[in-house]
This record gives structure tokens, sequence and C-alpha cells, in this order.
């Protein structure tokens, strides 16, 4: 069983490796094929320039994220199989006792952090290269350091006492820890999201009532035709960081606010602001969010009572390179083992996700304008740079909303 486990590893990580860069060529080469066209429905309103722009500024992103694969895969190997995980086990075990709760919430921390480590270079070079030659990072150094800081010390106040409190289910609750460990993973998740917006949110950025009464007039009126209480409609100083715009709605109960990006409300007419909000309101009134979190409840109980099996099993621990079993370290094998053999669902959970945003779109053309909405979605795919031409198979796998041709189409026709 321990050779079966580390070959079955390896072909799905190879497997999953070697699928995600044969995706990024096919779509690098497939927006370079169409970087002199702008199609047909939306030549009127997005010059050729701006078409240009934005297929170079998909391939840039997708060529760093074939680095980003690779550099991904040879860590999991590294840690497994190549020993790491093992080699950090024992130099905790010389501080702490091999197997205890500090052992185990230290090599968690200590596995989190080179992770951590691995993606700074990524997200440095993403945000002062290529967000800065496309003319979209207002990010300072300064402010990117203090971003980074403020992240660290939030995952490790929530994150440590997390790991530790899911340790010592793992470790006291016998063979169905993994039913109070999902029991507690709902509890957290829900204080979490109720958390997120008053005092998570407020740390990084300024939130403030929209100023404009037309905007905020609209905005009355249809939370009113929809039947939607929120906490307050806020605009967010998104521009100090990044010149792309966005809106959404987040929190839980008396928590929900709806949050406008200040770039949003500074390129988008009135009408088309409150054609987005619509789209975002549908998400709520369908029930995706419920949904999803259900989803994501029914997928974790599955996950969790999966590791419980195999943690039991020395192969498991032993085929995935660490031959001194722990509750930590089946938790760091199964956390970064699983990833490749998830990958090829993929396309199920974004056709899933494409669904629901045709639908929130039906519902913002029932409530708002579809007219409106389709002008701010074709000045948002201009502002960010979207493409208008990804690979269909590349969008299957990753992109959660539909491809910007189809999804105009639908609004145009309704």
């Amino acid at each position: 069983m321990v050779q079966a486990l580390t070959w079955t590893f390896l072909a799905a990580l190879a497997a999953a490796t070697a699928t995600r860069l044969w995706l990024a060529v096919r779509q690098v080469r497939y927006v370079a094929a169409h970087r002199d066209a702008v199609p047909e429905a939306f030549a009127a309103a997005i010059p050729l320039a701006e078409h240009r722009k934005a297929a170079d500024y998909t391939a840039a992103k997708t060529r760093l994220g074939m680095l980003h694969v690779v550099a991904a895969a040879a860590g999991v190997l590294v840690l497994t199989l190549g020993g790491l995980l093992q080699w950090l086990g024992g130099q905790w075990a010389r501080l702490l006792e091999h197997g205890g709760l500090a052992h185990g919430t230290a090599l968690v921390a200590t596995v989190v952090l080179l992770a951590g480590a691995l993606e700074l270079p990524f997200g440095v070079y993403r945000t002062f290269v290529i967000e800065e030659r496309f003319g979209f990072n207002r990010m300072t150094p300064r402010l990117f350091v203090s971003d980074l800081l403020k992240h660290a010390l939030l995952e490790a106040a929530i994150g440590l006492p997390l790991a530790a409190v899911v340790l010592w289910l793992m470790a006291a609750m016998g063979p169905a820890w993994w039913l109070y460990a999902w029991a507690f993973w709902l509890v957290y998740s829900l204080a979490y999201t109720l958390a997120y917006p008053r005092w998570i949110m407020p740390l990084f950025n300024r939130f403030s009532p929209v100023a404009d009464p037309q905007l905020a007039g609209r905005v009355e009126a249809l939370l009113a035709r929809c039947g939607f209480r929120s906490s307050g409609l806020y605009v967010m100083d998104g521009s100090k960081r990044s010149s792309h715009g966005n809106a959404f709605f987040i929190g839980l109960g008396a928590t929900k606010r709806i949050v406008l990006f200040d770039t949003l409300v500074d390129r988008l007419a009135p009408g088309e602001v409150e054609a987005v909000l619509a789209h975002e309101l549908g998400h709520f009134r369908l029930r995706h969010i419920l949904k999803s979190l259900a989803i994501g409840g029914a997928l974790a109980l599955g996950l969790l009572w999966g590791l419980g099996q195999l943690m039991q099993e020395r192969w498991f621990f032993e085929g995935l390179g660490l031959a001194t079993p722990s509750t930590a370290g089946a938790l760091v094998l199964f956390g970064v083992a699983l990833p490749p053999f998830l990958f090829f669902a993929s396309p199920l959970a974004s056709r899933y996700s494409r669904r629901n945003e045709f639908q929130a779109d039906a519902y913002a053309a029932a409530h708002a304008s579809a007219a409106d909405l389709v002008a701010a979605l074709v000045k948002l795919y201009k502002d960010n740079a979207a493409t208008l031409t990804p690979d269909p198979l590349h969008s299957a796998f990753y992109d959660s909303h539909p491809p910007a041709a189809s999804r105009i189409a639908r609004l145009r026709a309704s």
C-alpha cells in the first residue's frame, strides 16, 4: 500500500501539473490568435488598442501562473516525499513533545509560513511588475509590507487557535473526532462571516457611506423592490491598491453590507451601478450563497471523514514521505496531497458557478435595466483588461463567470 499510494500521488500531481501547464499554453495561444480583432459584439465599445492590452495582460498573468504551478508542485514534492515535513517534525520534537498539541501547532504554523514564503515572490512580481506595467497598480511598497504584516498577524491570531482546537479534537475525541471538528468548523465559519465585514475588512480599507444622493436613492429603491435589508451601503477605497473596480455584498443577518469600490462609482453611471448591484442581490435572493455554504459544508464533512479513516493507516503517512505519524502530520499531508486529485473536478465547480452568474444576470434584468448591466459589464471588461476571447477549455476549468460574449448575448436577448 505504501508504494501504491506514493505512485498514485505522483501520478495525480504530475497529471494535474501537466494539465495546468497545457491549459495555460492553450490560453496564451488562443488569446494571441484573437488579439488583433475585437469580437463583433464589442466592436463599437472597445477599441482595438484596449483589446490588445487585455490580451497582453492575460498572457502575462498566465505565464506567471505557469511558473507558480511549477513552483507549487516542486514545493509539495519537497515537503512530502522530499522529507521536509519529516525533518521539520524532528526539529520541533527537540523543543516540544512529539505529537503533543504545542508540537502539532508549531508544525502546522511552520508549513503555513513556508507556503506563504513561496507565494511572496509571485505576489510581489504580480503587483509591482505586471499590474504596474499595465497601469493597474496603485500599491506602494510601504502599503504592501503593511498589508503583509497585518495578514500575518491576523493569520496568527485566528489560525493558531483554530489549528490548536482542530488538533486537540483529533487527539481527544476518538474515532469520531471528524464529526466534532466539522461542527466546530461550521461555528467558526459562521462567526468569521459575521465578524469579517465589521472588524476585519476595516483593518485594510476605509468604508464611507455613498455620498451621491442620486445613486443612493436608486439603490434604496432597488433594495425596496427586491425586499433586501442591509446594514448599509458603503464605498470602499479600493483605489489605493488597484484601479480595478468591483462590487459585492458580504456578511449575514444584521451584518450584511453592500460594498462598492470607489473606482466603480467613478466609472459607472448611477443606472449602471444599480444594475450591477441588482446582479449581486440576485445571488442573495436566489440563495446562491446559502447553497454554496451547504455544498461547502457537505464537502468538508466528507473530507474530514476521509481524513479520519486515512490517519488510522500507517501506509498513509509512509506513502507520502512521513515516517513518524502524528495528527498534525496527517492534517498537513491531507491538505497538500488532496488538491491534485480535486483539480479534475474544477470544471464541475466552474460550471455550477457560471450557471449561478447567468441566473443572477437574469434577476438583474428583471429588477433593473438589462441595457445598463450590459453597458456596465462592457466598461468593466474594458477597464479591468479582461480578455473577451478566453480559450474555451481553459475557461471551463477556471472561470467562475461566463465568457463575456455569451453573457452579453443572453442579456441582450432578455
